[in-house]
């Protein structure tokens, strides 16, 4: 078996090492072509929503890869791990459903959610509420955002979409078996990957930490093949795209905010976000991040909960669309061989020359890419990401767990999953009380305290 130091696109000196081009502080654990591919992991959630976005409420999409781009290169060199940067999705689902935020109103709201996260890190309180948090709720939360996202992969592969309404609806026409976004294509690239990279677990970790490939069709990038694929097929399905491509980046405007759209953007977008933001974009984040990095240091919740502000507060006030992490997008990466800060620098940079080259014309490439390919790619992250769950090692956790995913998925709403979980969790915590045991304690604290007031009273007299 070759060592992955043997590889030619690894850095010399072998994996942990980087490459002359990257800032010192990134270092690759794989090959170059395993971290391209991890890059373009979680695109199967980034690109329907700021799609959507852009055709319906007209978002700015190039300054979005801009700073969108930021965001990914400074997660990279501060985690060292593939931190995923994605869209706020209720801000987005919100926006994109009756209520049709406005512009202003989606950043007010990115900017409300920015300000809670940030005042929760660095109080400290969200390292608390990370700690206190029961394992099997987390679990159940993100069991339920991983079926949540292969549910709607499903849907992108098996109906057609109109992304100049939603981001996430499907229509009830059944995708065309042949064609340029057909479902034999959408099949083959799913059978592409899954003959390539398996069940995602095809590496070893030597004894002196070097990761090495089972397989060598492990070696092939299949999620970048398959991205490139798709962007290929926007300039064959309508090669008249071309002529509406617009050259230079987006210019930079300030985003013009009244206090009427800072009070609607706080109580229909934010609201409804925050829950889902501190529960998956920072403690399911940092409980999957030690579940897929056991050798690293635990993901501080304070650092990722600032990073998620301070993002937001530099971004949102030109147009940004509002972003935060996710254990969706994590999972994708990983699951398609990102292993470092490398995968998301590589994506930076990916992101950087496309806003800079093709500003917001590039929504009229995205607006042909194959949505069935992208619900191939947002199928695996789902399953990856639900994967997580599967270390439930008693009945009762598993029971908790299920419940709390459960009522997630119904209700909609990762809220109130997290509350049926936690009541849920005490109520099963106060059936192990020995009430026996703790009246009888009580029972004899009450009599020896009483044996000693008639010991006084008798000395006294």
């Amino acid at each position: 078996m070759a060592s992955a130091a043997g590889d030619p696109l690894l850095p010399p000196g072998g994996s942990g090492r980087r490459l002359g081009f990257l800032p010192s502080s990134v270092h690759l654990k794989t090959s170059v072509w395993s971290e391209l591919g991890g890059a373009v992991g979680d695109l199967g959630t980034y690109i329907p929503i700021v799609l959507a976005l852009s055709l319906a409420s007209h978002l700015d999409l190039g300054t979005t890869l801009i700073f969108t781009a930021l965001y990914n290169f400074s997660t990279g060199l501060l985690f060292g791990i593939p931190m995923p940067v994605q869209p706020m999705k209720s801000i987005a689902a919100v926006a994109l459903s009756s209520a049709h935020l406005t512009i202003p109103q989606i950043m007010s709201a990115g900017l409300s959610v920015a300000a809670v996260l940030l005042f929760l890190g660095a109080t400290g309180l969200m390292t608390c509420l990370y700690r206190l948090l029961p394992l099997p709720v987390v679990r159940g939360i993100q069991l339920s955002q991983g079926l949540s996202f292969a549910f709607t992969a499903v849907k992108y592969i098996r109906y057609v979409q109109d992304f100049s309404h939603s981001s996430s609806a499907s229509t009830a026409v059944a995708r065309p078996l042949l064609g340029l976004d057909g479902l034999v294509l959408a099949l083959a690239a799913l059978l592409f990957i899954i003959l390539a990279t398996g069940s995602g677990d095809d590496e070893e970790v030597s004894s002196d930490g070097t990761i090495r490939r089972r397989r060598s069709c492990s070696r092939v990038p299949a999620a970048l093949i398959v991205f490139a694929l798709g962007l290929l097929l926007c300039f064959v399905r309508d090669p008249s795209i071309v002529q509406g491509l617009r050259f230079g980046p987006a210019p930079l405007r300030i985003v013009k905010i009244t206090w009427d759209d800072f009070k609607i953007g706080f109580w229909e977008g934010a609201v409804p976000q925050l829950p889902l933001s501190v529960l998956n974009s920072v403690i399911a984040v940092c409980k999957l991040s030690s579940d897929l990095f056991p050798e690293r240091a635990e993901l501080s919740p304070a650092r990722v909960s600032v990073s998620v502000g301070l993002m937001n507060f530099v971004g949102c006030w030109f147009g940004a669309m509002p972003c935060c992490h996710g254990a969706g997008g994590l999972a994708g990466q990983y699951r398609f061989g990102g292993r470092s800060g490398a995968s998301v620098v590589f994506l930076a940079i990916g992101k950087l020359a496309l806003g800079l080259v093709f500003g917001n014309s590039f929504v009229t490439i995205l607006g042909q890419f194959p949505i069935g390919i992208l619900g191939v790619m947002l199928l695996f992250s789902g399953v990856e990401l639900a994967m997580a769950s599967r270390d439930m090692g008693t009945k009762e956790e598993s029971f908790v767990m299920l419940i709390c995913a459960g009522v997630s998925l119904t209700g909609s709403s990762a809220a109130l999953g997290f509350i049926s979980g936690i009541v849920l969790y005490l109520l099963l915590r106060l059936r192990d009380v020995d009430y026996r045991g703790l009246l009888g304690r009580w029972g004899a604290g009450r009599r020896q305290t009483g044996n000693k007031a008639g010991g006084d009273g008798d000395e006294d007299a």
